[in-house]
């Protein structure tokens, strides 16, 4: 009998370049030299398509260009698609919610999700918020004539997640955390090569020093939970020691220790990225800065008795300001893009696409295509008043189920550090046009620094 001939799959236009290496040097290239868009923009062109074909991290890869791309991806989580990560980031970051699809993924966000929600905002997160960061200020800000923007921004939210995750208050022990963290965070997306030298290698001695030392934490924590000296609504970490899940299963340690790692990731670096180029937006943009300040930070401050915190009130008045933080953001996406994987053979757009085959989504093309934000490139804020951008064409947190659980403790972060900064400082750029490199954030090459001016009052 003649063998019966498969179909010949109609696959998107595109090239898997080099064996093994593939396109990847090209798309790692683009971030490093600080135009992450360029390789998905140029094969967009090339091959007149919103969906065409490549080769990432060693795997097959289908890229889904524009709002259309993004919103079957999202709305297709765990249908057609889930959570897929390079190889890098499943081996250094385990088991967490970012690693994890499914059933299990969803009971991690679930678990983790209560302390997210607008009850624990008002109730744990803004008061902590700005006692860190009128201190953060005081101590890092008041009296220089210059700073970094980048660092002590770093310094900032890395101690709001320690202190509001994990209650740790020891700056010794946050500024030791810290410093291992900068290690790690430069190999999580990187070629796996793990011989010494390497981003890769040294990522992982980081990371594993970093859950030794959370061992430790975690396992006082357990000790205080049962004596009954720390209870369980104090933190995440409480949280997740304290609770099973809806099925009654407790989290294990190694995977609360590994969610607790992926959020101190996510819940630092990612909103220091976000404010550090919202300051930069705002020094380049002086009537946008006089607008944030005027119209509303000066009239919340002069609203507070001397010593007075914020309040849930106060941030829901900062629509301006978030419209400005949410512009910064379209031009400089915290999150550049993400990967799927292709849980079942999938058409789309009249191409083929195999199971087993990763996607990609791309913010940093979206956001500036000319067909859904005018004169993408201008800064300008007033494209989020009203109904805003089209659906799916702004996409800095994500979308679908697996939207960023930290999209609205991001929003607290940035406005409460903003607030505490313009209704004291103006500020301007020492290096005009400095380089931004995504590495894999947008990060300025030389930390942004800024001289700053204290407004007579302040």
């Amino acid at each position: 009998m003649k063998k019966r001939l498969q179909p010949k799959l109609n696959l998107p236009p595109g090239r898997h370049g080099w064996p093994i290496i593939g396109e990847t040097l090209e798309f790692l290239n683009a971030r490093f030299e600080g135009n992450p868009q360029r390789f998905v923009k140029e094969r967009v062109e090339k091959y007149k398509s919103e969906v065409f074909k490549t080769s990432v991290m060693g795997q097959c890869v289908a890229v889904l260009y524009g709002p259309a791309g993004n919103k079957f991806l999202f709305s297709n989580e765990n249908k057609l698609v889930t959570v897929w990560w390079p190889t890098s980031v499943q081996k250094i970051l385990g088991t967490c919610i970012s690693t994890t699809g499914g059933v299990q993924g969803m009971q991690m966000r679930k678990m983790v999700s209560y302390f997210v929600t607008p009850h624990a905002f008002t109730k744990l997160y803004i008061n902590k918020m700005d006692i860190v960061a009128r201190q953060h200020v005081n101590t890092h800000w008041q009296g220089k004539e210059e700073i970094k923007v980048f660092p002590a921004i770093r310094q900032y939210t890395f101690e709001v997640a320690c202190r509001l995750f994990m209650s740790i208050q020891e700056p010794k022990q946050i500024a030791n955390l810290a410093e291992l963290f900068n290690v790690f965070i430069k190999g999580v997306i990187s070629i796996p090569l793990n011989f010494p030298g390497t981003r890769f290698f040294k990522a992982k001695r980081a990371t594993a020093a970093i859950r030794r030392e959370l061992q430790v934490i975690v396992r006082q924590r357990r000790m205080e939970l049962e004596q009954k000296t720390a209870i369980p609504s104090q933190d995440l970490l409480s949280h997740l020691l304290a609770y099973p899940d809806e099925n009654g299963k407790f989290m294990s340690e190694a995977v609360i220790i590994n969610n607790i790692l992926m959020l101190l990731f996510a819940g630092h670096d990612t909103s220091s990225s976000a404010l550090t180029m919202l300051i930069k937006y705002l020094a380049e943009h002086p009537q946008v800065y006089e607008n944030v300040l005027a119209a509303e930070q000066n009239e919340i401050a002069s609203s507070k008795e001397a010593g007075e915190c914020l309040q849930w009130e106060d941030l829901q008045k900062m629509r301006y300001s978030w419209n400005v933080a949410c512009e910064a953001m379209r031009l400089s996406p915290p999150l550049i893009g993400a990967f799927r994987e292709a849980l079942v053979d999938i058409k789309y757009g009249g191409y083929h696409i195999p199971k087993g085959w990763k996607l990609y989504w791309s913010s940093s093309l979206t956001h500036r295509d000319p067909s859904f934000f005018e004169d993408p490139t201008n800064f300008e804020p007033s494209r989020f008043e009203g109904a805003g951008p089209t659906p799916f064409s702004y996409v800095p947190f994500g979308g679908g189920p697996r939207m960023c659980l930290g999209k609205e403790f991001a929003r607290l972060e940035i406005l409460i550090l903003l607030h505490n900064i313009v209704t004291r400082f103006r500020w301007n750029l020492v290096i005009p046009g400095e380089k931004i490199g995504y590495d894999p954030i947008p990060t300025p090459v030389r930390g942004l620094p800024i001289r700053l001016h204290p407004h007579p009052h302040a």
